[in-house]
């Protein structure tokens, strides 16, 4: 099967906007996942505070992993690590996280474009339980704060396509400039619907960005899909997402993803050779690393399935969200043409 989309000529940057955080990633009980506050695999909000106080009297006393974050900066982190061009745009604090948080990214060769500001750094407390799965407190900080007039052409200089989390719809005039300039600049627009908790509140946005026509690419779980369709059998949840972009993305976790285009349904199988997952933290971030650099350098859809469940599959062998060189390594080693 060919690339179903008419990419931008000559751009291959992917650029991605979002949350600028860190994520502390702690081992714990369910007890205490339960005891937290925290909606067991889901994600909820949470002050600076209530942070600081779970780290301090985590059970395991051990001192809390700490990696760049959110969703949209994972993906771009992703791509920079697969060797494709990326820029993530996002607000940080002008505290020694932020600096780390600006080190990190560009160190895995992707191009920062960090607004300041006087407000603390953002940070996502992820708490793993033993089945792997991951349950967040998010501390939004200085990345809740930017303002749609800071989102500005340059930003989408020689983009191919527009990565947007669906935590952006929390600010609807922040979502819509976002998905508007990006637009204006001819870039496609890709979007993850980040969290069935996100897809619920803000369903009426939604709708009315995808109706639109705007969105290009649409990436969902099944917990988002169903939230997002109203059908809660998968079947019927991925036929109805396929109506709603050109691209439609149905990602099933260890049993691989189902990608739409028109009437053409590709079944990706998923990678790795059975160990179970250490933590799923940022698994459908990296799924859409592989995903959307294989696409814009021009590979069919069935590899970039192919590519983005090796993704998916690394990063779901260590904790949090990014995979170490060795697992770059086998990915790029396998990478289909």
């Amino acid at each position: 099967m060919n690339i179903p989309l008419s990419l931008p000529q000559n751009r291959r940057t992917i650029v991605a906007v979002g949350s600028a955080l860190m994520d502390l990633c702690i081992f714990e009980s369910y007890e205490f996942a339960g005891d937290s506050g925290a909606e067991i695999g889901g994600m909820v909000m949470t002050d600076h505070k209530q942070i600081e106080d779970l780290v301090k009297h985590s059970s395991t006393r051990t001192p809390p992993r700490i990696v760049p974050g959110g969703s949209a900066c994972n993906t771009a982190v992703g791509v920079g690590r697969l060797g494709g061009a990326a820029r993530f745009v996002g607000k940080r604090g002008e505290d020694t996280l932020g600096d780390t948080l600006a080190k990190r990214i560009a160190e895995a060769g992707v191009e920062p474009v960090l607004l300041l500001s006087p407000t603390a750094t953002g940070r996502v407390l992820s708490i793993i339980t033993p089945d792997a799965q991951r349950s967040m407190l998010t501390y939004l900080g200085a990345s809740a704060e930017i303002k749609p007039e800071e989102i500005v052409p340059a930003h989408f200089d020689d983009c191919a396509v527009a990565h947007v989390e669906g935590y952006l719809l929390f600010n609807p005039d922040l979502f819509k400039t976002v998905i508007k300039t990006a637009k204006s600049a001819g870039a496609l627009v890709s979007l993850d619907l980040a969290s069935f908790n996100v897809v619920k509140a803000s369903l009426p946005l939604l709708n009315e960005a995808v109706d639109s026509g705007e969105v290009d690419i649409l990436i969902a779980n099944e917990e988002e899909a169903a939230a997002f369709t109203g059908q809660n059998d998968e079947k019927k949840a991925a036929e109805a997402l396929r109506k709603r972009a050109p691209i439609a993305v149905m990602k099933l976790g260890k049993r691989g993803s189902i990608i739409m285009h028109g009437d053409d349904t590709i079944n990706t199988q998923p990678h790795g050779d059975g160990h179970p997952a250490v933590d799923t933290t940022g698994a459908g971030d990296l799924w859409a690393s592989g995903f959307l650099y294989g696409l814009v350098n021009g590979y069919p859809l069935e590899h970039c399935g192919t590519l983005a469940s090796m993704c998916g599959y690394e990063v779901c062998q260590v904790v949090g969200a990014h995979i170490p060189p060795e697992g770059w390594d086998r990915i790029k080693k396998n990478i289909p043409h």
